[in-house]
């Protein structure tokens, strides 16, 4: 009997996970910015990854050590990067307006790309190019972006941002040899470590059932997130699957506007337009070389089809 199996198209099965993560972590963006602000960035990182490590053992640790994987060594590198570069994202809200983070952060895609020129020696067409800065001006449109409330913030989120464009990059490797989980979970448990003195230093639980839906909904938002944009990774290269995570910028805000009551104005239609615009036609290019390729590669003499 043949052996039916679905195979995924790589120009849509990129977005599709990067959106489906996106709409995610707009989830968890919400809960973050409702939350008592007793609650400090070591109490969110802690409650994120040590949920995260208890979620996956608990699912996928019953017959075999999850732990078990491929370039152990870059999986610990990676996870302390990417801890470090979520620790610098939230600090750098507290620190500045929600929007100005968030601009400074969403240039990450130029760092990844910068990575994979440094590490993976890929060239950047210009039309990609074009698409991308398109993304980051209307990110930058979107949000009404100002130099503003210090620099220490600042520096900070870019820093965030840097660390960042590298861990989304280090994916690409690690997605060869590992699936989702493991890159997931030893992100979550070097970032438990990190955190974890912290937490110690100033516990801090949850003192009522609201907040604990809340921790649960960190949980739940970061975990699948997490595992959609790594298993979409496996499609797109770190800089592009970079560019699609940025529409989470346009789902934050019309999660504002919605829940938050957060005015409406030129700027988000502009800056909206804008990143959609761009998400579309990059994945446009992206599908015309992945279809050229193929094209190339069945005109190629010798090439059969294996039955």
């Amino acid at each position: 009997m043949e052996n039916n199996k679905v195979k995924l198209d790589a120009s849509l099965a990129g977005p599709l996970f990067m959106l489906s993560a996106a709409l995610l972590y707009t989830a968890l963006n919400l809960i973050v910015k409702l939350m008592d602000p007793a609650f400090n960035v070591w109490h969110i990182g802690f409650f994120r990854f040590f949920g995260g490590v208890v979620v996956l053992v608990t699912l996928f640790g019953r017959k075999s050590n999850p732990y078990r994987a491929n370039k152990t060594r870059l999986l610990i590198i990676r996870g302390c990067i990417g801890s470090i570069a979520f620790i610098f994202v939230v600090t750098a809200i507290r620190l500045l307006p929600v929007s100005t983070a968030l601009v400074i952060f969403y240039t990450f895609p130029v760092f990844a790309a910068i990575a994979s020129f440094i590490i993976y020696r890929e060239r950047i067409g210009k039309l990609e190019m074009l698409c991308m800065f398109i993304v980051i001006a209307g990110v930058g449109i979107l949000f009404d972006f100002n130099l503003v409330n210090g620099f220490l913030g600042q520096a900070v989120a870019l820093i965030g941002a840097m660390l960042a464009g590298i861990t989304v990059t280090l994916i690409r490797t690690l997605r060869k040899v590992n699936g989702p989980v493991v890159i997931y979970l030893y992100f979550c448990t070097m970032g438990m470590l990190i955190t974890l003195p912290k937490f110690i230093i100033d516990p801090l639980l949850p003192s009522n059932s609201m907040e604990w839906v809340m921790v649960f909904g960190i949980i739940f938002c970061s975990v699948s997130a997490q595992l959609l944009m790594n298993q979409g990774f496996f499609y797109c290269r770190g800089w592009e699957g970079g560019v699609f995570m940025s529409s989470e910028v346009i789902f934050t805000a019309l999660m504002g506007i919605v829940f938050l009551g957060d005015p409406v104005s030129w700027r988000f239609w502009a800056g909206g337009a804008m990143i959609l615009g761009s998400v579309v036609a990059l994945n446009r290019l992206n599908a015309d070389k992945q279809n050229s390729k193929a094209e190339q590669k069945s005109e190629s003499p010798g090439n059969h089809a294996q039955t």
